[in-house]
């Protein structure tokens, strides 16, 4: 006799098991949730040459695109139509290719970073050298000017010393209770912080050889993801998820690629106008102002405080200088090279901005500052676009202006009443005319992607 299975009975027995699983995994994460913590973190440290390899390989990508569009496959093109026997070849004239693009995008990464070592950083380094070797002139240039200045406004050398002699005071407990006793900790980050930047570059390397890979077979990758997902999801879904992969791709690719772009333009020119007005130590302040300008909103305002800071133990009235040029160079960052160069890429508007910066610095700290403009426009866009399809079902229309003067909308018919704020400006005892009629409609506007 064969044996049937009860579908009811295997729906419930498969609700059970899940239930089972699902309350032992509540209970482990509730109760030994530093155990997951751990493991995690580990799982993350073995893994951390692949996630190196994928954001080495995301952000050549466009390196690589460019020299492949703009100069071998015109070329490709132009041989093939001098000989066309060559179209037969096709595929390794394409393998070719790429891997001389491969090469080429690693000659022109080397050489920036040959480039940052070779002329930026000894600049820096000088500079740094150069502060702490004239840091007790400039203290007392800064301490000469300042008492020039308070000389002037008794009353304000007054508050500024009595300020100084209560903070002075505060600070030198400070370092006696709190920073002399933990040298020692210190020192032994130090240590640790060294260990951790050799295994940091060890991991870069391996993290290289495997982006090349994956810029080597970036199609057969995308292929065989594209086949999972329609082999283990519905086609709606799996549409869906591509919509969706798509849409984080132009988000962070946009933004994150563009950003650098930015941050690199607006540091040069920086660095030429800095020179020119004779500011000190201007790679130095290019350099932090390049650096931090890559962090949306917030990054002028962090860069520009400690360059004026510094400029002003040198010459403060060149202090003042730097601070107006840099409100110009925003200027121009803001309105002429940033929106030409990233458009509108999140679709925020300023206030989703900060408050994307504010709540991911939170979380992450300065990654978060960093990736909290992306990540909050790919989930932003995400319920947009939820909440557009749910309209359209509903068949309303997704327009935001419609809803502007709208007091609610008819269960019957679905017209939009229109909310007629004329009789609320009237007196009270004087009711107007038309009180019993019922408020203004309008038609419903229908999109026009959709059919009655």
């Amino acid at each position: 006799m064969k044996f049937r299975w009860d579908k009811k009975y295997l729906y419930w027995g498969i609700t059970a098991l899940a239930a089972i699983i699902g309350g032992i995994s509540f209970y482990y994460l509730i109760f030994h949730s530093n155990s997951l913590v751990n493991n995690l973190h580990r799982i993350l440290n073995i893994a951390m040459p692949i996630v190196d390899g994928l954001i080495l390989a995301y952000l050549m990508w466009p390196i690589l695109h460019f020299i492949e569009t703009k100069i071998f496959f015109p070329i490709k093109a132009l041989c093939q139509g001098k000989f066309p026997k060559l179209k037969q070849k096709e595929r390794q004239i394409l393998k070719y290719c790429r891997g001389i693009s491969i090469f080429l995008t690693l000659c022109f990464v080397s050489f920036l970073i040959y480039a940052f070592f070779r002329f930026i950083i000894p600049q820096i380094a000088s500079s740094l050298r150069n502060i702490i070797l004239l840091f007790p002139v400039y203290i007392s240039n800064l301490s000469k000017w300042l008492e020039q200045l308070l000389a002037k406004y008794p009353d304000i050398e007054r508050i500024v010393g009595n300020l100084f002699n209560t903070y002075s005071q505060e600070f030198s407990t400070w370092l006696n209770t709190t920073v002399v006793p933990q040298m020692n900790t210190l020192v032994k980050n130090v240590s640790v912080s060294m260990i951790s930047l050799a295994k940091f570059l060890w991991n870069l390397i391996i993290g290289l050889i495997i982006s090349v890979y994956l810029l080597g077979n970036k199609e057969r990758f995308q292929s065989q993801a594209k086949k999972m997902a329609y082999a283990f999801l519905d086609v709606k879904k799996a549409n869906n998820l591509m919509e969706t992969v798509r849409l984080i791709d132009a988000t962070f690719g946009g933004f994150i690629i563009g950003k650098l772009l930015d941050s690199a333009i607006i540091g040069v020119i920086c660095f030429v106008a800095v020179s020119l007005l004779g500011m000190p130590y201007p790679m130095l302040l290019s350099v932090i102002v390049g650096v931090t300008n890559i962090i949306p909103f917030f990054g002028p305002f962090i860069g520009a405080v400690p360059c004026a800071l510094l400029i002003l133990v040198v010459s403060p009235i060149k202090s003042l200088y730097f601070i107006i040029f840099i409100l110009i160079l925003q200027q121009f960052d803001g309105n002429i090279l940033g929106p030409r160069i990233l458009g509108n890429r999140t679709g925020l508007s300023g206030f989703w901005v900060i408050f994307s910066i504010t709540l991911f610095s939170g979380f992450w700290g300065v990654p978060g500052m960093l990736l909290g403009v992306p990540v909050f426009a790919v989930l932003y866009t995400l319920i947009k676009r939820r909440i557009d399809r749910n309209l359209r079902r509903k068949r309303m229309t997704t327009r935001t202006e419609e809803y502007r003067s709208l007091d609610h909308v008819d269960a019957r018919t679905g017209q939009f009443m229109l909310f007629d704020p004329e009789p609320a400006k009237k007196n009270v005892s004087q009711p107007p005319k038309n009180a019993s009629q019922p408020p203004k409609s309008v038609s419903q506007p229908a999109e026009k992607s959709e059919k009655p």
